[in-house]
């Protein structure tokens, strides 16, 4: 399969190895920052660009992996004489974005990509979508060269997966640094709870989450909830927090 990449940054550098891993030809790189383009290209030894105008037509697959909110202009700006495949890897974009083209489709992996940390894709299971039966067969069997994990996702099951990703990944960052900020403010260091952290994400891997739910919130431990909270009395935002995920344990008890 030939594939142009559309994007140079984290999404758009590990599909292009992974692309050429599982034997697939990168032939166009595109970025509106040549030298980004460049830089991707030089690594997959294929021609880089700056102007959409100048997009191959005859592609198999046309990768989008730009940030979301950048989508809709790139495919509005793209040329329309292209029968391959149009594809993006977002996963709270809609694949109707891709109404101009007549082949269109989704290829999501809910996973951080970082262009310095090697990603296994093999483990991720990929959400896939297309507007025929043809073609979501055709990117079903692309998936599965990466992961046997993955799975047709219709566009609000795919949006669900996102917000779940981020609920368990940047929602729980953010309570990892306010955790880090507080322990910091008393003199203490972060590694006294990364065993906790690391505890607490390996039951999830095997058991649904709210069966192995501890804390005093599950034993409706009020004193020590009432103690907490006094203990940050002058952070209400960390309050609010607090009192907002201690209510959604105890109404699952």
């Amino acid at each position: 399969m030939n594939i142009v990449i559309l994007g140079s940054g984290n999404a758009a550098t590990h599909f292009g190895h992974e692309f050429q891993k599982i034997g697939h030809q990168v032939v166009q790189i595109y970025s509106k920052t040549k030298a980004n383009a460049d830089a991707l290209a030089f690594a997959l030894h294929c021609p880089a660009i700056d102007t959409l105008a100048e997009l191959t037509p005859d592609a198999d697959l046309y990768f989008i992996a730009i940030a979301d909110q950048g989508i809709a202009a790139v495919v509005a700006a793209m040329p329309t004489k292209i029968n391959g495949l149009v594809v993006h890897c977002s996963g709270a974009t809609d694949i109707t974005v891709l109404d101009r083209f007549k082949r269109q489709g989704v290829l999501y992996p809910p996973q951080s990509l970082s262009k310095n940390k090697t990603v296994d894709f093999s483990v991720i299971p990929f959400c896939v979508e297309a507007n025929n039966a043809s073609d979501r067969h055709a990117l079903m069997q692309l998936a599965q060269q990466f992961s046997h994990k993955s799975l047709f996702c219709s566009s609000d099951q795919r949006l669900a997966v996102h917000l779940s990703s981020v609920m368990v990944n940047n929602f729980t960052n953010i309570l990892y640094q306010m955790a880090y900020e507080l322990l910091e403010e008393h003199d203490l260091s972060f590694d006294l709870i990364r065993p906790i952290i690391q505890e607490t994400a390996e039951k999830v891997q095997n058991h649904i989450p709210i069966t192995v739910q501890t804390g005093p919130a599950i034993r409706q431990d009020e004193v020590t909830q009432q103690k907490h909270l006094k203990f940050i009395s002058n952070k209400p935002d960390l309050q609010q927090i607090y009192q907002l995920l201690s209510h959604q344990i105890t109404k699952r008890k």
